[in-house]
């Protein structure tokens, strides 16, 4: 039986993408200049895009036309958190809105239209373009205090600030205290650079000031690793008290405090940081790409002044510069307001889906932040996050335990959800599949 026209044609696109004959990016001709190249009819020509757009190597952008997709490039770095496989992406959270596309494209133009856009094709400051590290701190005030521009280094994203910060300050054979559970993206870079992570215990997921202290009499601990507002993956915010304990001991025990601020933007009223209460000893990183966009990789690092000069000399080893177009655009954002109202989207965004979780889960037990687009759901005693996992791929659904995450031996059971721009229905949809499954197997935390 002849294959439909349609379906013939979508196979002779398909194979073009696949050879390379069109590459990634390509701009298909328009449906009506599609129909009178292959001499069929234009609903033909409608249902072959149709189909190429199902199969995922294809995309339709609204009023621009449709493209040809990168398949290198997994779709759950884009908007959609449907992997290629078909599997629904929840390992990775990967904040969007609607609108991304069109923020990135007017920043684009303003970019091509104004300014002196020649100076971003040369090498720039180690540190960050002078104008820009003034904008970034005029724009952390309000949550950070006064800043002194020449304290803050513009790198490319928050784990770059990460690694210049360990790759400067510390050295191999360190150990670092860090929570039980905590950012994978540390534990990597740590046991690249043959720095130690000792685990110090504390109360969902905020350091215990006494037992550092405990630690710090027994091991050399050079320093202290901490999430204070925000913690990923458990959602918490450390409360004053506990902050200025941490300093205390801090500061009898010579230790560097490492201030993790990925995701502190969630948080509307947090406590003073870290940075703001101990300057002197607290190296504070973040970024932009939860509060923006994944792709787009700038961050910063603010430091004591004696700090600056080894962390702009890793900076200059490892990217020399963080690229000034990147900076531009999102110090352009800082500028004109777009960063603020994509912060608010963002909170937005992650209320919206933790009361779909929390509509789903009902009265059973799940961590998180209100605001943030992940959650950590602990099991019961005796029941094992392995199986689920499995029993869950099978069902379409990608999601973690908590392996990546541990710093001990023995790791905890637990899932860990990253819906963060997830379609509300799907994200709906989701949920009631994970908690059935875990309630099928027995193991939820009451």
């Amino acid at each position: 039986m002849a294959k439909p026209r349609y379906l013939a044609l979508a196979d002779q696109i398909a194979a073009a993408i696949e050879n390379g004959k069109l590459a990634p990016g390509t701009r298909l001709p328009t449906h009506r200049a599609f129909a009178t190249q292959f001499g069929v009819a234009l609903a033909t020509a409608t249902r072959t895009y149709g189909e190429l757009e199902r199969r995922g190597i294809v995309v339709g952008e609204a009023g621009r036309g449709t493209f040809v997709r990168d398949m290198e490039i997994p779709l759950t770095i884009g908007m959609q958190q449907t992997a290629p496989d078909g599997q629904v992406d929840l390992v990775f959270n990967m904040p969007s809105a609607t609108g991304d596309a069109e923020m990135l494209r007017a920043g684009l133009r303003r970019l091509a239209l104004t300014g002196d856009i020649e100076a971003m094709l040369r090498y720039q400051p180690h540190g960050g373009r002078p104008h820009e590290r003034r904008i970034m701190a005029g724009w952390l005030e309000g949550t950070l205090g006064a800043i002194d521009p020449d304290h803050l280094l513009v790198t490319s994203g928050g784990q770059h600030g990460l690694t210049v910060t360990l790759l400067g300050l510390l050295k191999h054979g360190d150990i670092v205290a860090a929570d039980p559970l905590t950012y994978p993206g540390f534990k990597s870079l740590a046991a690249l650079q043959g720095i130690d992570l000792l685990a110090v215990d504390g109360a969902g997921g905020v350091m215990d000031p006494d037992r550092l202290d405990a630690a710090c009499k027994t091991r050399p601990v050079r320093a202290v690793y901490l999430m204070p507002t925000v913690q990923n993956p458990l959602g918490t915010v450390m409360d004053l008290p506990t902050r200025l304990r941490i300093i205390e001991v801090a500061r009898k025990h010579d230790l560097l405090i490492i201030e993790d601020a990925a995701y502190a933007f969630l948080e509307c009223d947090p406590p003073p940081s870290l940075c703001a209460l101990a300057p002197e000893r607290t190296v504070h990183i973040g970024g932009f790409s939860k509060s923006l966009a994944t792709g787009l990789r700038l961050g910063y690092v603010i430091a004591a002044a004696r700090h600056c000069p080894r962390l702009i000399e890793a900076i200059r080893a490892t990217t020399w510069n963080a690229p000034a177009l990147i900076s531009a655009l999102v110090t352009g954002w800082i500028t004109d307001g777009t960063l603020a109202q994509s912060q608010d989207t963002r909170r937005q965004d992650g209320a919206a889906r933790q009361q779909l979780l929390r509509a789903a889960f009902g009265t059973m037990l799940v961590l998180s932040h209100p605001n943030a687009g992940f959650a950590w759901v602990p099991l019961s005693a005796g029941g094992r996050a392995e199986p689920i996992v499995t029993r869950l791929k099978s069902q379409g659904l990608s999601l973690s335990g908590a392996d990546a995450f541990a710093t001990t031996a023995a790791v905890p059971q637990a899932l860990r959800l990253a819906f963060g721009g997830m379609e509300t229905n799907a994200a709906a949809k989701a949920f009631g599949i994970i908690h059935q499954s875990i309630q099928d197997a027995g193991t939820l935390g009451a």
